[in-house]
């Protein structure tokens, strides 16, 4: 799978842990909805750090706890 596809995954699982819609975590972050919608439906290539930090934010969460996932094993990502 490619990284953005992790990050997809992984942020709808803690959305749906948090109970959180797109929206909400657009409120909270600071992160335009569509930048949030683009992440969802891995629009975007690559994933800038920045972005994934501001999603943390808004989730409440450090980066520590986004990337600790069986989804971002070496194993489970294409080079």
């Amino acid at each position: 799978m490619q990284l953005n596809q992790a990050v997809s995954m992984r942020l709808q699982e803690l959305l749906t842990e948090k109970n959180m819609t797109q929206y909400q975590l657009s409120t909270k972050s600071g992160l335009p909805r569509s930048t949030v919608s683009n992440i969802i439906n891995c629009t975007y290539p690559s994933m800038k750090l920045r972005i994934v930090h501001e999603v943390c934010q808004g989730l409440e969460i450090g980066i520590n706890e986004f990337f600790s996932s069986p989804l971002f094993d070496e194993t489970n990502l294409e080079p």
